[in-house]
């Protein structure tokens, strides 16, 4: 039977602490509670009122691994949750809004993905993302170099963007911004993604052909679309290693010089929140968003 654990006057069944989830270093479920409690404090704000959708890997990376969108079966009755706009009709969906329902999700074992939105206002993105996708033999140095090319071209709009790592092989860059729907921020992203690929043809790519990824760093502006999902800061990922979408300074994409630089992992992100605190903690102030030209 699954011990019962209390959090903040929640009672969860928190089961199979011991089960090794991350064969290649022997991080355990038990580390991976851990470690979101540990990073609750930077994590939640980038949840709270937001959609999530789990990517579930209950049995480790190399295990079974699907995407769950809508209200998991047996979620607790006290678990927040919303009703959000879909292409093939409304369905309803988790809000990790507190610590006791990030336990109870992260016991799922779960990647975290959230929309570009908040549930109050799905018709107003409130986010940019550029997902930075190295196509062999490029890799996240390559990455760098293309974020460090957007950064100034949003700057010249009066965007501010941060740079986090994917928890794969490639980096995400965020901008809060208000006042356009997903479809025009959208619309805005391909606009940049194709003028990076006219200002860096051998390095950038603005189109998902698989054919032509190779050595290339695809921009990927789709996840803006209102319907897509992205990973949110500080998640774990189903890798091989516990790797995190960590947020990184811009001074260490500025220095990054070979594909392992910028590999951060759970028993990383404490210290780097103690000495940074959040990096992305500026997307959070609603006076610090940029609007789209």
């Amino acid at each position: 039977m699954a011990p019962i654990t209390v959090v903040e006057g929640r009672r969860l069944a928190l089961s199979n602490l011991e089960k090794v989830l991350y064969p290649a270093t022997g991080f355990t479920k038990g580390e991976v509670l851990h470690y979101y409690a540990t990073v609750a404090g930077v994590l939640l704000p980038h949840l709270r009122d937001r959609a999530v959708s789990f990517l579930r890997y209950p049995d480790g990376p190399d295990g079974q691994v699907f995407f769950t969108k809508n209200v998991p079966p047996g979620t607790p009755e006290w678990v927040t949750t919303a009703e959000v706009p879909r292409v093939e009709g409304p369905s309803r969906m988790v809000l990790v809004q507190d610590l006791p329902s990030l336990m109870w999700s992260a016991n799922l074992v779960t990647e975290f993905h959230t929309h570009q939105w908040l549930v109050g206002t799905p018709d107003e993105a409130d986010r940019i993302v550029f997902d930075l996708d190295p196509g062999a033999p490029a890799s996240i140095v390559q990455c760098c170099e293309v974020a460090l090319w957007l950064r100034e071209r949003l700057a010249r709009d009066g965007i501010e963007t941060y740079a986090k790592t994917s928890g794969s092989k490639g980096l995400h860059l965020l901008a809060a911004v208000r006042g356009a729907s997903s479809e025009r921020v959208s619309e805005y992203a391909k606009e940049l993604a194709v003028e990076a690929e006219k200002a860096m043809p051998r390095l950038a790519l603005h189109r998902m052909t698989r054919s032509l990824r190779p050595g290339k760093v695809f921009v990927d502006w789709s996840q803006n679309a209102a319907r897509k999902t992205t990973a949110a800061p500080y998640t774990l990922r189903a890798r091989p290693e516990p790797t995190v979408s960590a947020p990184v300074t811009w001074e260490e994409v500025e220095e990054c010089g070979s594909p392992g630089r910028l590999d951060l992992r759970a028993t990383d992100i404490a210290p780097r929140v103690q000495d940074y605190g959040d990096l992305l903690a500026p997307l959070l102030d609603p006076e610090r968003a940029g609007r789209l030209p």
